[in-house]
């Protein structure tokens, strides 16, 4: 744990900014003036009473209306979510750089005190996301439902493994099928008084592929369920998305987590389309002028993108023409999929809501 290092006590209602260093089970913290000196640094457990000591310990050194948080999507998370019920305001700060840490060394003081001055500074100029409404809720689901996909693309794969070296009968009836009919089947297998009792390895192949079969079952209403309560929260909170050409519930899901709950800490329509990594890269030399694909941002979001853009270019007839046009004038597919991807993103962050996402009702 940290020591407390006490600078000359500020006026109480000076300025202070706060740094913190977040992990698992503690938080450590670090208060500076406007000018960069180090008032004090303590440790705190990561719980509620926690969260309220730090809050309290911060102001007691002045007043508090910024803070730098490291982690605000991890360890932070909650914290962070603390610090916006009190009205201080919540910069997400990046981990030192190894060139920093070389410089100045790696403990978690310094990481804490690095924070605040980062928020000093103005390099911290992100905004934390509250993680308290019907994002925070759709972002929940969402986890569950890509776990089960993932868990039900291995089950498929592993039914269709054990067919390869299953009984020559038994693979050359069931190989045919499609994955509807192959699961339905393989869920009753283990039933049919036709294979039972024949052969050990038989049984075992039999049981496994019920196993599996009625797992994929399992997962498939799991990922059913999710996909309606996904639907409904968007229906509910930001209908004007699935109003427009190309935009499903499951890219506009997507996209609504990249915002967050609040998404007036975007300060512009560029903000959010940087955040989607959907604001293409100069790279122009010489006579040549051209821009490549910005490898940063949310991936996810910018894939939400791509698919939107491809929709529109199969139905929309605005979008094939504007593809034409441009292919014209000398722009590859590549280029002109860019750049539709960015006035994507610019049309949505007109729909989102300004004064943050409508919670839920009590």
């Amino acid at each position: 744990m940290p020591n407390r290092e006490s600078a000359s006590q500020p006026q109480r209602d000076a300025e202070v900014v706060l740094g913190v260093d977040t992990h698992k089970d503690a938080h450590v913290a670090a208060v500076l003036t406007p000018l960069g000196a180090v008032l004090a640094t303590e440790a705190f457990p990561a719980s509620s009473a926690g969260y309220r000591e730090l809050l309290d310990w911060a102001q007691s050194f002045g007043t508090l209306t910024r803070a730098g948080v490291e982690g605000t999507g991890s360890y932070g998370a909650a914290l962070t979510r603390h610090l916006l019920s009190r009205d201080v305001q919540v910069f997400d700060v990046n981990r030192p750089d190894k060139a920093a840490q070389r410089q100045q060394g790696k403990t978690d003081t310094v990481d804490a005190q690095a924070a605040a001055r980062a928020v000093i500074s103005g390099r911290a100029t992100a905004r934390a996301k509250s993680g308290d409404g019907p994002v925070q809720i759709a972002r929940m689901y969402k986890l569950a439902k890509d776990s089960a996909i993932k868990a039900r693309t291995q089950a498929v794969n592993q039914l269709k493994a054990v067919l390869v070296s299953a009984d020559p009968g038994l693979r050359e009836q069931l190989t045919p099928m499609t994955n509807p009919v192959l699961i339905r089947t393989c869920a009753a297998l283990a039933s049919d008084p036709d294979y039972l009792g024949r052969d050990d390895v038989l049984d075992a192949t039999l049981i496994t592929l019920q196993l599996l079969a009625e797992r994929i079952q399992q997962l498939t209403a799991q990922i059913d369920g999710l996909k309606k309560r996904l639907a409904a929260l968007v229906q509910s909170h930001a209908p004007q998305l699935l109003e427009r050409v190309g935009i499903g519930p499951d890219s506009a899901i997507t996209l609504l987590i990249t915002a967050g709950d609040n998404p007036e800490r975007l300060t512009d329509e560029a903000s959010f389309a940087a955040l989607c990594g959907a604001s293409p890269v100069e790279r122009s030399s010489g006579k040549q002028q051209r821009r490549r694909l910005n490898r940063g941002g949310d991936r996810q979001a910018n894939a939400a993108l791509y698919r939107i853009v491809q929709s529109r270019l199969r139905w929309d007839s605005r979008t094939q023409e504007y593809l034409k046009r441009r292919t014209g004038e000398g722009k590859t597919r590549r280029e002109v999929i860019r750049c539709l991807k960015r006035y994507v993103a610019r049309e949505v962050f007109s729909l989102l809501p300004r004064v943050g996402l409508t919670p839920l009702p009590a």
